[in-house]
C-alpha cells in the first residue's frame, strides 16, 4: 500500500477511516479505498536503459504495468518530455554516459500528485518516435523512446548510384558482417550468463579483422556496438553497403545442453528444412517483438511479395558459400549437420545478396559456452568462416573486383544431372566461353568430366 500513500485524497479518506468509531463504517471505508486503490493503481518505472547506435539512440523505460502517456519536444535548450499518468519512480533514471548518444541527462518529478514527468536533455534537436512494448522474453512492459538526429539535405559522404559503383575498377569484394541480437534483445544466455549478443560482437570483430587482411576484401560491420537494429535495418544497411555477401553471426541454444556443434542456414522460402532448424527461425525472427519493431506497416505486404520474387538470382550464391563456410568450421570442431540447412530467417531476406547465417556453437552447451568465451577460439571460428568466403570468391568472384581480375583457371568435376548452360551460369562465364576453354564442340558434358573455368 505504500506507493498509494503518496497521494493527498488516499491519505484524507484514511485519516477519516481512523476518525469514524463505529468497526462495521470503518471496515466499510477500508474495503472501498482498497479497490479504489486496485483501480488507480500507480504504475512504477523501474529503470532507463540507453543505447546509442551510429543512426539514433533509443531510451526504454521498464514499467510495473501498461500506462497512458504522451511525448513532446521543447527548444531552448533542446529536450524531450515524457508524461506518464498515474505513474511513479522511486530511483535516479540513471545511464552510463557512454551509452547516452544524444542524450545528457534524464530528470524526473511528480505533477498534480499523481503523474510522472520525465524530461531527457539533449545535445542537439533530434525527431523522437515512442512506442509501447507489451511483455515478451525476458522482459516486461516497456515504453521505448527513440531520438533521431535531425538532418539538413544529403550529407557529403552520401552512397554511391549504383552507376558509379558499377563502374568501378579492381574494387574489393565487400562482405557485411552482422552480429546477431544486441540491446535491449540479449540472444539466447548460457549456464554461465553468457549473452549471445556479446559473443556474436566479438565473433563479428574477429572476422572483419582477418578479412580485412586479405587481399581484394573488404568487411562492414553492421552492428558495431551494444544497441538493437531490426532485420531488415540489418540487411538495408548492407545493400546500402553495396556488400557482395552477407554474413549473420549467431550462438545457438537448446534446452538439451549436451546438444553441441556449428551450422550454417540459407534462407527457405518454402519453410525449415527440419522442425529444429524451423523452432530456431521462429526464435530469431521473434527479436524484432522483443527489440521493438512494429510489423504492421502497409509496405511491408508489397516488400515480402518483391522479395519472393527476387530471390533466385541469391539463392545459388548463398548456397555455394554456406556450403564453402560449413566445410572450413570442420576443422574448428564439430558441426551439428553435416549439410547445409535452411529455414525462414527474416535477416537472410534481401533480395540481391547472397546471405547465410552461421551458428557458432551452442551456447548452451557449458564446454562450447567456454569455448564462445576464448578469444584464440573466437579467432579460430572467425579465420574458418573467413576461409570459407575465401574459396566462395576465388570461384565466383563479381565481375569487376581485384578478385575477378586476378583469378586463377579453376576446375569443375561434371556432377550427375548438371548442364553445361547451368555451369556457366554458376561461374558467371558464358557458355560460348567454357565450350573454348575446355574446346568442346556441343554442349554434351559427361559425368566425372574436369572443365577448365575461364577467367574472363
Amino acid at each position: 500500500m505504500e506507493k498509494y500513500l503518496k497521494y493527498a485524497w488516499i491519505k484524507g479518506i484514511i485519516r477519516a477511516s481512523i476518525a469514524i468509531r463505529k468497526p462495521m463504517l470503518r471496515l466499510l471505508l477500508v474495503i472501498s479505498l482498497l479497490f479504489t486503490a486496485s483501480v488507480v493503481q500507480a504504475t512504477e518505472v523501474r529503470g532507463l536503459r540507453v543505447w546509442a547506435s551510429p543512426d539514433k539512440t533509443r531510451a526504454v523505460l521498464d514499467l510495473s504495468g501498461s500506462v497512458e502517456y504522451r511525448l513532446f519536444q521543447l527548444a531552448g535548450p533542446q529536450r524531450v518530455v515524457v508524461d506518464l499518468d498515474l505513474a511513479s519512480v522511486d530511483a535516479a533514471l540513471a545511464f552510463e554516459p557512454q551509452s547516452g548518444g544524444m542524450l545528457t541527462g534524464v530528470r524526473h518529478g511528480i505533477r498534480d500528485g499523481k503523474n510522472l514527468r520525465i524530461v531527457m536533455d539533449l545535445k542537439t534537436a533530434v525527431e523522437a518516435r515512442s512506442f509501447l512494448l507489451p511483455p515478451a522474453g525476458e522482459y516486461g512492459h516497456r515504453l521505448v523512446v527513440d531520438l533521431f538526429p535531425k538532418r539538413d539535405g544529403r550529407s557529403a559522404d552520401a552512397i554511391k548510384t549504383v552507376k558509379d559503383y558499377q563502374q568501378d575498377k579492381n574494387r574489393d569484394v565487400v562482405i557485411a558482417v552482422d552480429a546477431g541480437h544486441g540491446g535491449d534483445d540479449p540472444g539466447a544466455i548460457g549456464a554461465k550468463k553468457t549473452r549471445e549478443k556479446n559473443v556474436t560482437l566479438a565473433i563479428a570483430k574477429a572476422l572483419k579483422k582477418v578479412i580485412d587482411g586479405e587481399p581484394g576484401m573488404r568487411a562492414v560491420l553492421i552492428r558495431e556496438g551494444d544497441y538493437y537494429m531490426a532485420h531488415r535495418d540489418r540487411f538495408e544497411k548492407a545493400r546500402k553497403a553495396r556488400a557482395d555477401l552477407f554474413v549473420s553471426i549467431h550462438a545457438d541454444a537448446f534446452r538439451d545442453r549436451r546438444v553441441a556443434g556449428s551450422s550454417v542456414f540459407v534462407l527457405s522460402r518454402r519453410g525449415a528444412s527440419s522442425e529444429a532448424a524451423k523452432r530456431l527461425a521462429d526464435k530469431e525472427n521473434q527479436s524484432d517483438l522483443i527489440g521493438g519493431v512494429t510489423l504492421n506497416d502497409k509496405d511491408d505486404m508489397l516488400a515480402s511479395v518483391l522479395l519472393d520474387l527476387s530471390q533466385n538470382a541469391t539463392q545459388e550464391a548463398s548456397n555455394h558459400v554456406a556450403a564453402h563456410i560449413l566445410n572450413a568450421l570442420k576443422n574448428v570442431g564439430k558441426t551439428h549437420k553435416r549439410q547445409v540447412e535452411s529455414a525462414g530467417f527474416l535477416v537472410l531476406k534481401s533480395p540481391d545478396v547472397p546471405s547465410v547465417l552461421v551458428e557458432t556453437a551452442f551456447i548452451s552447451n557449458p564446454a562450447e559456452e567456454k569455448r564462445l568465451n576464448d578469444k584464440r577460439h573466437q579467432r579460430k571460428l572467425a579465420e574458418a568462416i573467413a576461409s570459407g568466403i575465401r574459396q566462395h570468391f576465388l570461384s565466383m568472384p563479381p565481375p569487376g573486383t581485384w578478385m575477378a581480375a586476378h583469378r586463377q583457371p579453376s576446375k569443375h568435376v561434371v556432377a550427375r544431372g548438371e548442364t553445361l548452360g547451368g555451369i556457366a551460369q554458376r561461374y558467371q562465364v558464358s557458355v560460348s566461353e567454357l565450350r573454348k576453354a575446355n574446346k568442346l564442340k556441343g554442349d554434351r558434358i559427361l559425368v566425372g568430366a574436369s572443365l577448365v573455368i575461364p577467367t574472363g
